[in-house]
């Protein structure tokens, strides 16, 4: 998962793009960067670490341009190291950076045909130079260079790409180039603002990005579309791709969003809500005599549901975990072993509220379970007479393909095992997950026109289709064996 963001505006744009990696800095923090477009020169600087560590007044002051680009990553797999920071850059045609949020799941037939077909040369590991590279042919064979040749390129992605993308790329010559996958898998949300000099434009994998930079958010960019943003403030947009069911990622308002965030039209805060009225209504049905003495959230992404799980349950709602804010996320560290550690170095208990209790712990969801594991038992520890743990998401059962990097399913705790099993191994004294119908309904409710949901990782229903050996080659890239190898490489 990624963070990604481009901007046409009347001034230079850098600062801009700056602030707003900062605001999607939650959806990466391995690498970031930025690349801005000043007449026919294109600046670009990006290197590994957080945005704060990337960038200095030095390398802020040479991104000069009103059309920029930006991009904050997190190690999806093969694509760890300095090499495959993002945007990616190709001189030919005209010279293109592009920033990609998603995964390709074909990417190992276009790596043939952009060499042997397109004659481009790949130099990473990463689908998204790849991505590039396929748009930059397509965008040749147009021998044009105008809002349509760049629309009409876009079309032949689509056309040639299979997976979950959300893309900004800066063409010289022509503008800012946005688009989504044709299931609308990965979020990309349009903004706009009104200056004293004239209309500016914004993309973003957020609407949370354009309300700190005072955008208007005026909708989502639509699957399949294509959004072309001159550098006088033209914008033109078409969806260029065939009719494909609407299919946005679940995990992004389970997890992966900020709350403040609107995604396809829904509150991502109200959406995560409903999970937890949902969740405690469940609670009631199983157990209407429950011994539930407090509801304690396991910060920071289950608050919402953990606050409407205690007011529907009639119980205490408090806050058990202090959160050391300075360590990254647990579920995007690179190895099992730094996972490990980071929890207690993460989260410290106040016994106060622990001791004697019985507490229901509420976390959005339990991946490979090190976490929960730990997190039990520090509630233990600190004193807790039972420990019961909550979900605000189904039991992950199957490796997520478009852009979330997930581990291989036999890292998955869920996978192959019952509920109960997974309840001894995280040695909690009850585990109750949230139902998948009950989850969907709870995102829907904000915007009736999501019929369908990625819930890949939850049902295995992958929406593109998956060719055969795929998921062998997935658990070759993503176990935590084989980041290790790469690691030691």
């Amino acid at each position: 998962m990624c963070g990604i963001i481009g901007i046409v505006g009347n001034q230079n744009v850098a600062g801009q793009l700056y602030d707003g990696l900062t605001v999607l800095q939650h959806r990466g923090q391995d690498a970031a960067g930025i690349a801005t477009a000043d007449g026919t020169r294109l600046r670009v600087h990006k290197g590994n670490g957080l945005v704060r560590d990337v960038f200095d007044a030095r390398s802020m002051s040479v991104l000069e341009g009103r059309v920029g680009i930006a991009h904050c990553r997190y190690p999806t797999a093969g694509s760890e190291g300095m090499d495959e920071a993002q945007p990616f850059y190709v001189n030919s045609p005209y010279g293109i950076a592009l920033a990609h949020n998603g995964n390709l799941i074909n990417t190992d037939t276009l790596r043939r045909e952009v060499f042997e077909q397109d004659r481009r040369n790949i130099n990473t590991e990463s689908d998204s130079e790849v991505l590039l590279n396929v748009f930059a042919h397509e965008l040749d064979v147009q021998h044009a260079l105008n809002p349509q040749a760049a629309i009409k390129a876009v079309a032949g992605v689509h056309r040639r790409v299979k997976g979950g993308y959300a893309v900004v790329a800066v063409v010289l010559g022509l503008g800012l180039v946005a688009f989504r996958d044709p299931h609308g898998i990965r979020p990309l949300v349009l903004g706009r603002r009104q200056t004293a000099e004239g209309v500016e434009h914004c993309v973003a994998s957020e609407s949370a990005a354009l309300d700190i930079l005072g955008y208007e958010r005026l909708r989502d960019v639509e699957p399949g579309e294509a959004v072309v943003i001159t550098p006088r403030g033209e914008l033109i947009a078409e969806v260029c791709a065939p009719p494909a069911e609407r299919a946005p990622c679940i995990f992004e308002f389970v997890y992966f969003a900020r709350p403040d965030s609107m995604i396809d039209n829904v509150s991502v805060h109200k959406a995560r809500m409903r999970m937890g009225q949902k969740l405690g209504e469940k609670i009631l049905r199983l157990r209407p005599d429950h011994d539930i003495d407090t509801v304690i959230p396991i910060p920071d992404t289950s608050r919402d549901a953990a606050l409407e799980i205690s007011n529907v349950l009639g119980v205490k709602y408090r806050e058990g975990f202090i959160k050391n804010r300075y360590v990254g996320r647990t579920f995007i560290m690179p190895g099992q072993g730094e996972r490990v550690k980071s929890v207690r170095r993460k989260l410290n208990p106040i016994h106060l509220e622990f001791r004697n209790r019985v507490v229901l712990l509420v976390d959005d969801s339990i991946v490979r379970g090190t976490t929960s594991q730990q997190i039990v038992q520090m509630a233990r520890d600190a004193g807790a007479r039972k420990v019961y743990l909550a979900s605000a998401a189904p039991p992950v059962r199957y490796p997520n393909v478009y852009g979330i990097d997930m581990p291989s399913a036999d890292e998955l705790i869920a996978h192959g095992r019952t509920v109960e099993e997974v309840e001894k191994l995280l040695g909690c004294d009850w585990l109750i997950y949230q139902d998948l119908e009950d989850l969907e309904a709870a995102v829907r409710e904000g915007n009736p026109r999501l019929t369908r949901f990625d819930s890949s990782c939850f049902d295995g229903n992958y929406v593109t289709g998956i060719e055969p050996g795929y998921f062998e080659r997935i658990r070759q890239l993503r176990s935590d064996e084989a980041k290790r190898k790469r690691r030691a490489c």
